[in-house]
């Protein structure tokens, strides 16, 4: 590692292929005590989380490690998750230098094999965060959906209710919540948008006049008493 300029991440996800994650540039290193490892909390959340053994073990007598600053490249970044190649035996070998393998592309997908299917509309539960983080795929999606979508407060149990149409519809919109934190709403302003749970009641046809739009979005507003002050509409 300490030669290496860059390294390519790789996941083994079937015998003898690798699926690509990245590309890395390799910059300085330190040295570690065993102490010091574990006070990185991405350390402890990988023993504790998800078994892993590194520098635990009883048999592991060292009283140090060696740590390397890796630095995400953009090179390539787009064929993360889709770019599988072949990884040459013996496979329960980590690592492999490429300038002494052949390592022949077995397909390039035209999706990424890492993102998360898009759930039917009528499961979807997002939260804030989820907002600010929605894959490429189903921003898409949300951009040919035209609906009737409303936002529950966990902390009091409390309702807003909205509609999105026009230009990127359902994308657009909750971007805006995204990006505000209100979306522009009065009631919303002063409320913790890490509470903030966002479904969609009902989507309509993707050519329904904005008018017809806002006419169900009224209907489910007197529904579900999301009107001030049971609920957090204001109008």
């Amino acid at each position: 590692m300490k030669r290496a300029k860059y390294v390519a991440s790789f996941i083994g996800q079937r015998p003898g292929k690798a699926l690509f994650v990245g590309l890395y540039q390799v910059g300085e290193t330190k040295i570690f005590t065993r102490e010091q490892y574990w006070e990185v909390p991405e350390h402890l959340q990988l023993r504790d989380k998800f078994g892993m053994k590194g520098f635990i073990s009883e048999k592991d007598d060292r009283s140090s490690i060696l740590w390397f600053d890796l630095e995400l490249m953009n090179i390539y970044a787009h064929w993360k998750g889709k770019l599988t190649i072949t990884w040459p035996p013996p496979e329960i070998s980590w690592s492999r230098w490429a300038h002494g393998n052949e390592m022949p592309v077995v397909a390039i997908l035209e999706e990424s094999v890492l993102e998360r299917p898009m759930p039917r509309w009528d499961v979807i539960d997002l939260t804030y965060e989820d907002l600010k983080l929605l894959q490429d795929s189903w921003r898409a999606r949300l951009c040919e959906w035209r609906a009737i979508y409303y936002i529950f407060d966990v902390s009091d149990g409390k309702g807003y209710l909205g509609s999105a149409y026009g230009e990127d519809n359902l994308d657009r919109r909750w971007q805006v919540y995204a990006t505000t934190r209100h979306g522009g709403n009065r009631l919303l302003r002063d409320r913790d948008p890490a509470n903030f749970r966002f479904t969609i009641l009902q989507r309509v046809e993707p050519d329904m006049d904005a008018e017809d739009v806002i006419r169900l979005e009224n209907t489910w507003k007197k529904r579900l008493h999301t009107r001030f002050p049971h609920g957090l509409n204001d109008n």
